[in-house]
C-alpha cells in the first residue's frame, strides 16, 4: 500500500533522519512516534507531496486512496457543519475541478485520477450523508449543531467535522496528526474504537500513548535521526527499545573488548620477529572487522523535584448549593461539593456537561447564579487553563518568565525544565509576545511547576505535550504534595493520577473515591460511555 525505502531529509546541513525505511500494509495500524521536531510531520508531508525528500523514495499502490487529518482545520465561509462533513463545503467542487483537468490533459491512466475519481464517487454518494451524521454523533456533535455554521465554533470543533468527513469517506489509507488534540474523553474512547474495527490502514501520529495502545500495531521510532521498526503497540515498543538498546550496548561492549586484546597483542609483539607475523595478522583481523556502532541511550523523561506548597487545611475547598447556567442553558441546580488536602480528582462525563464550567468556578473566575465557594484555610488557587496567556508579560523571554515565578531556581534546572516541555536551547529567549498559543499554555505551565500552588486546577494540560514531556508532568505531579482538580482527555494521565473521579453529566455529580480503574469496576464507565455516544 505504501512503501518508502531509503528516505533522507535535512534542514540547514542537520539531518532529521537518513536511510529510513516504512512499510504500510492494508489493515496495518501503524505510529510514527519520536520527540517533537523529529521529523515526523516532515515524512507526513513528503508522503502528501506537500515536501521533497533529499533521497530515497516514496511509493504507493495505485489504486490506494488517501485521506489526511491535519493538526488545524479552519472555517473558511458559511458552510455548515453538515456541509463539512459530507464534503460540500467547497471539497466536491475541488474534485470535479481537478477530474476535469485531468480528463483535458487526457491523464486517465493517472494514479492521481484514480485516486480523485474515487474520492469524488464515495463524496457524491447519497448514502453518505447519513454516514457523516453517525460520525458527527460519535465525535460529540449534537443534531442541532448540523446545520450551525462552523465558523460559530472553536478550531477543534471544525476539526471534528473535518475528521467526520474522513471517516465517512473510509479511504485506503487513513493519516491522522495528532487527531486526539481536541476530543474530549468520551468522544475519544468511540475514535479509538471505531479505528480498532476500521477497515482500511492508519497511520498515526499520537502523545496519546493509551490511544495507541489500543489498536497500534506497528510503531516506528524516529530517533537519532534513524527510523526504527517495531512489531507491536507503544508499550510493547518501549520494552523492546530498552531491550534492544542492553542487546546492542552488550554486543559493543564485547567487540571493543575483543578489539583491545587484539591491539594489546599487536602492540606488544609487533617489533618482535618470531610473532611479528602474528602481530600483523591481528591488525588486519581487526581492520576485517564489521565495526559495531555505540547504542545512544533512548531518550527519557526528564526527573524533577516539585518545591512543595505551604500545607492547606483539611477542607481545601467547598461549593454548596451552586446553581449555574447559561441564558436559558441551565448546567448546575443545587450542586454541592467539598475537595479535600491531597486528592487528585479527575472530572470526566460527556462534552457540555459542564466540567469545564466546574473548573471556573472552583477557581474563581466564573461567576455563578446562586450558592456559595468557600476556600479553605490557606489554600491558595493555580488554575491552569489552555486557553489563558493574559499572566505572560510580553517583554519577558520565556526563560524570564520562570525566573519571574521562582526567583530562586537555578538557570540549569529552569533549562532543564522548559527543555522538557520543548522550549530547547535558543527557544527560551524568545519573547513570549511571539509565542504561539501552543508555546503560551506550555510556558504557563512550567511556571504552575516552578512555584506551584496548593490547590492547582487543571483544564487538559497534556494537549501541546509530546509523550516524553506527559510522562516528565506525570512523574512531577505523582510527588506533588497538594491537591489536583484536572480534566482530560488522555486517559494515560488519568489512570496514572488520579486517586478520585467525579463523573458529571445531566447536571449531576457523582463521586467515586478512587482512581480511574475504580471507577470503571463500579460503574462500568467505559462501556457505557461508549453505548451513549453510539447510541448518539
Amino acid at each position: 500500500m505504501l512503501t518508502i525505502k531509503k528516505l533522507a531529509k535535512s534542514y540547514g546541513g542537520q539531518a532529521l533522519f537518513t536511510d529510513a525505511n516504512i512499510q504500510v500494509n492494508g489493515g496495518d495500524r501503524v505510529a510514527l512516534v519520536g520527540q517533537n521536531g523529529s521529523g515526523k510531520s516532515t515524512i507526513f508531508n513528503i508522503i502528501l507531496k506537500r515536501e521533497e525528500q533529499d533521497a530515497g523514495t516514496v511509493q504507493r499502490d495505485e489504486w490506494t486512496t488517501l485521506g489526511y487529518l491535519p493538526q488545524q482545520s479552519e472555517a473558511v465561509g458559511d458552510e455548515t457543519v453538515l456541509d463539512v462533513a459530507t464534503g460540500r463545503a467547497g471539497e466536491l467542487e475541488a474534485l470535479s475541478a481537478r477530474l476535469g483537468l485531468l480528463e483535458e490533459e487526457g491523464r486517465y491512466d493517472d494514479p492521481e485520477y484514480f485516486e480523485t475519481q474515487a474520492k469524488y464517487d464515495v463524496l457524491a454518494d447519497p448514502a453518505l450523508e447519513a454516514k457523516a451524521k453517525k460520525m458527527l454523533r460519535g465525535l460529540g456533535y449534537k443534531e442541532a449543531d448540523f446545520d450551525r455554521p462552523v465558523r460559530e465554533m472553536s478550531g477543534g470543533w471544525i476539526m471534528r467535522a473535518h475528521l467526520a468527513r474522513l471517516l465517512a469517506m473510509e479511504p485506503d489509507l487513513l493519516m491522522l496528526d495528532e487527531p486526539t488534540n481536541h476530543l474530549d474523553l468520551q468522544a475519544l474512547l468511540w475514535f479509538q474504537e471505531y479505528l480498532k474495527n476500521y477497515s482500511g490502514a492508519i497511520l498515526l501520529i499520537s502523545h496519546d500513548r493509551e490511544f495507541m495502545d489500543y489498536f497500534i500495531n506497528k510503531v516506528f521510532n524516529i530517533e537519532h535521526q534513524k527510523v526504527t521498526f517495531y512489531k507491536g503497540n507503544y508499550s510493547s515498543f518501549l520494552v523492546q527499545q530498552e531491550e534492544n538498546f542492553h542487546r546492542q550496548m552488550a554486543a559493543y561492549k564485547n567487540q571493543q573488548k575483543e578489539i583491545k586484546a587484539l591491539q594489546d597483542f599487536a602492540n606488544r609483539f609487533l617489533s618482535v620477529a618470531s610473532k611479528a607475523s602474528q602481530a600483523q595478522s591481528k591488525l588486519r583481523q581487526i581492520e576485517k572487522m564489521e565495526l559495531i556502532e555505540k547504542p545512544m541511550l533512548p531518550k527519557k523523561p526528564f526527573r524533577f523535584q516539585l518545591p512543595q506548597p505551604v500545607r492547606s487545611g483539611q477542607r481545601v475547598i467547598s461549593l454548596e448549593n451552586i446553581h449555574m447556567a447559561y441564558g436559558d442553558l441551565n448546567v448546575y441546580q443545587g450542586v454541592d461539593l467539598i475537595v479535600e488536602r491531597g486528592e487528585r480528582t479527575a472530572l470526566v462525563g460527556p462534552n457540555g456537561s459542564g466540567k469545564s464550567t466546574l473548573l471556573k468556578i472552583l477557581a474563581g473566575v466564573l461567576e455563578f447564579q446562586k450558592g456559595t465557594r468557600d476556600l479553605g484555610h490557606n489554600a491558595r488557587i493555580g488554575y491552569f487553563s489552555q486557553h489563558r496567556s493574559e499572566t505572560l508579560d510580553p517583554e519577558k523571554t520565556v526563560l524570564e518568565e520562570v525566573f519571574a515565578a521562582a526567583p530562586e531556581i537555578k538557570e540549569e534546572l529552569a533549562r532543564g525544565i522548559l527543555g522538557t516541555f520543548l522550549f530547547r536551547k535558543e527557544s527560551v529567549f524568545k519573547k513570549t509576545a511571539v509565542l504561539s498559543g501552543g508555546e503560551k499554555s506550555r510556558l504557563n505551565l512550567v511556571k504552575f511547576l516552578v512555584d506551584p500552588p496548593n490547590l492547582l486546577l487543571m483544564d487538559e494540560p497534556t494537549t501541546h505535550l509530546d509523550i516524553l514531556s506527559v510522562e516528565s508532568l506525570i512523574l512531577a505531579l505523582e510527588k506533588y504534595e497538594g491537591t489536583l482538580v484536572f480534566i482530560s482527555h488522555d486517559v494515560h494521565f488519568i489512570r496514572k493520577l488520579s486517586t478520585k473521579v467525579l463523573h458529571i453529566t445531566n447536571g449531576r455529580i457523582n463521586s467515586y473515591p478512587g482512581g480511574y480503574d475504580y471507577y470503571l469496576e463500579k460503574t462500568g464507565g467505559l462501556l457505557n460511555e461508549r453505548e451513549a455516544i453510539t447510541a448518539g
